[in-house]
Order: structure tokens, then sequence, then C-alpha cells
């Protein structure tokens, strides 16, 4: 099972926080983000590529949005509804996303092998199915690890979860942990309540410990630790923290994204990734509809996505921030063709959907295809670290780099996952 948060050499995040009372040190992996910047990057890069995963907890079903079965008795309700994507049909609860879908491209084709929430949560966050003894890097610390030298002048963290703990950093290092707001923007602790002059003989009186830490060579802790709290102080006073605050978006803005806590999120996503965060992943749980999910769907789930993913792709595209920025909605798994006796749906790994847009992905498709009944994959099959090297290419991204896990063993990015080839152009 993963954990969210993952720290060096057995550090423990009470270890972290009780280092300045609980307050001073901000929620460690939270404020950690990188410092690398290449030799000779002088000015920030006008352009840069990002991603913004919308992550569906609890498992979406699929079946009722993206892949509709009509007439078949596993086919539900919902009606499909043209697109502004030539032959593409989605649910017609989704109406304002079907007028984005010239933007998107649709896998109909995923079969993952994970149906349980935690372990499809990991494998579908990391391509890696769970091992006991390696915790392998999420989408978020893998592209903000590789991204982060685009954008040398950002001040706030290069990954940002909004709503909730994304999966975490594993072998990578608490440097590309997950930084969590909620969809206002709040940041746990930022305010300590402590006069400057009061911090700073706290940061001195810390330096003078960890400097002795660092010198002694104890391992990698001390020096990782040491550079969060530098980064700490600088994201305090840092100007661009303004980005999580979409309040100050126009009130016609604010309610095209709506008043949901996953519109704010998205909201949020776009104002990070013109400030030049590599990645940020929104959450919208509640999708483990194992009972009455269609009328669930109908009048909560689906506007909320309906109205916030519409107005993120639209927002991308118009303001020319598409072409760099990848969008991925998805999910751990899908949900059973047939419906319980409850009227709802079950876990569901074997065939489900993903969608994917922007970057260097070819636009208004549909790649693969499910059987009438929506049971089986027809043709080819793509799995989770399949989709993952996709993101990875329309980010420009190696295929072919490597990591080097705790352990000393190679690890190939994306578990060596192969480019879903019909979703480029």
């Amino acid at each position: 099972m993963s954990r969210f948060i993952d720290f060096p050499d057995g550090m423990s995040r009470r270890h972290f926080l009780n280092h300045l009372a609980g307050a001073a040190a901000l929620a460690a992996p939270a404020t950690a983000f990188t410092n690398a910047v290449l030799a000779n990057a002088t000015d920030m890069k006008k352009r840069h590529k990002a991603a913004i995963m919308l992550w569906m907890g609890g498992g979406p079903s699929s079946i009722d949005i993206w892949d509709l079965k009509p007439g078949a008795a596993t086919g539900g309700p919902f009606k499909p509804i043209g697109t502004s994507a030539d032959g593409v049909q989605i649910c017609e609860h989704m109406p304002l996303m079907a007028k984005q879908m010239h933007h998107m491209a649709v896998v109909r084709s995923m079969s993952t092998r994970e149906a349980d929430h935690m372990r499809g949560r990991y494998y579908m966050h990391t391509g890696y199915v769970p091992n006991p003894n390696v915790e392998h890097p999420s989408y978020g610390s893998v592209i903000a690890h590789e991204l982060a030298d685009q954008v040398p002048q950002l001040e706030i963290p290069p990954f940002v979860s909004v709503g909730s703990g994304s999966v975490g950093p594993g072998f990578l290092g608490m440097t590309w942990a997950p930084f969590v707001v909620d969809s206002n923007g709040t940041v746990r602790n930022l305010d300590m309540g402590v006069d400057p002059a009061r911090l700073a003989q706290r940061m001195e009186m810390l330096a003078t410990i960890e400097s002795r830490f660092i010198k002694e060579r104890r391992g990698a802790s001390a020096d990782e630790h040491a550079k969060v709290l530098d980064k700490t102080v600088k994201l305090m006073t840092s100007k661009q923290m303004d980005a999580f605050k979409v309040a100050k978006e126009p009130k016609e803005v604010q309610e095209r994204y709506g008043n949901s806590g996953f519109g704010k999120g998205c909201l949020m996503a776009r104002r990070l990734v013109e400030m030049g965060v590599p990645f940020v992943e929104v959450d919208l749980g509640g999708w483990d509809n194992h009972a009455t999910i269609f009328p669930t769907l109908q009048n909560q789930k689906l506007p909320v996505l309906d109205q916030a993913m519409s107005a993120l792709v639209e927002d991308l595209a118009d303001r020319g921030m598409l072409d760099d920025t990848v969008v991925i909605w998805m999910g751990e798994f899908g949900r059973t063709p047939n419906i319980n006796g409850g009227g709802g749906r079950d876990h569901w790994a074997r065939s489900w959907s993903a969608v994917v847009g922007g970057g260097g992905f070819k636009r208004g498709v549909v790649v693969g295809e499910t059987s009438a009944d929506g049971k089986e994959v027809v043709g080819e099959a793509h799995a989770s670290q399949d989709l993952m090297a996709s993101v990875l290419k329309a980010l420009g991204v190696s295929l072919e780099t490597t990591f080097t896990a705790k352990n000393g063993r190679p690890m190939k990015i994306a578990n060596s996952g192969k480019a879903i080839k019909e979703l480029f152009a």
C-alpha cells in the first residue's frame, strides 16, 4: 500500500514538524521544491510544459460517461450525444464538455490489473503495482523532476495537489513530494504567529544544528531537511503564492468554473500552470458508486465535472496554453458493465476509459474500443504504464530516462511503458 508522503532515511513527519514547535516547518514535503537551475538559464522561459491531472477518486463509471452502450443490458439509462469532435459521442449529462471534445482524446481501451482502491490508486499514479521493497514516484513527482528546470525562477512548489494528498515521490525523495492545499488555496500552518525576528533566531539555531549533522555525514536526511527549510522561508514571502488565490479572478471566470471545490481547484490549476508550476493534481472524489449510481451521477457528480473540466479545457485553449499543457482525466479503475441489485456498479479494471488532451496529443479522437456490452477491450489493450508513457511523450520527456532507486536498482521511467501510437499524429 502506498503512502501519500515519503521521508528519506527514516525521517518521520513528527520529527520534521517538531523542529520549529510544529508550526515553522509548514508541512514537510508540502513545502519542498526544486533548487535545480540550469547553468545557462538566465531568464524564465515564456513557454513551459506542464500537466494537470483530474483525479476521480473512487473509480468513475466511464461506461456511463465516455463509452456509452445504448441498447445493451449493461448500458444504463443515459443517452450518448454528439460532440465537437467528429464521430465522438459522450454522455448527455456532459453537454459543456461535449463542446470541448475537439481538444481531447478518449482512450476506451484501458485494461489494468488492480481493482482494489489503494492498489489501483498507486498503480495508476506510478505505472507500477505496489511493491513492499520499493516506493515508486508518481506522475507529479516524475514530471516535476523532469520539467522543473524549465522555470528556474519558480519559487512555489513544482508539484501541487489540490483537495487531497496525491501519491508521493518514492525513491526520488521528499524534494519532489506534493504540496497539498485545499480548493481555497489554504496552506495549513503558513501563518505561524511568530514575529520575523523570533523566526530568524529559530532558523539560525536550527541551521547550526543541521550543519553539524550534515558535516558528520549521517545520511541524506539532514541535507534534504535543510534545503526544505530554506525553501520554506522563501515560500512564506513569495508573491508567487498569489497563484493560489482563485478569488482574485474576475467573478465571471469563477462562475464559469463553478463554485464547487473541484471547480475552484481547476481554476487554481490553470493559475498555477500560468505561474510556471509543472504539475497540478485536482481531486474529485466520490465515484465509488456501488448503489444508486445513476441519480448520483446525473444530479451530483457529472454537473460538477462537466462545468469545471470544460471551463479548464476552454480556458487553456483560449489563453494559448493547451499546446504546452497536458490534461489527464482518470481514476483508479472503471466500474462493472453489469448493474448490481442496488442499482450501482462495482469495481472493474478489465475495460474502461481515460481521457487526455493538450500538449503533443492528437485531438478529437477515440483510441480503442470495448465490446458491445463493455465487458472486454476489443483489439489492443493499454495499461497504466502505457498511459503514463504517452503523457510523458506528449510533454517531450524522454522515455529512455532511467532513475536509480535507493537500493541501487535502475528504474525505467513509466515502468518501460509504450506510448499509445494512436494518440499521436
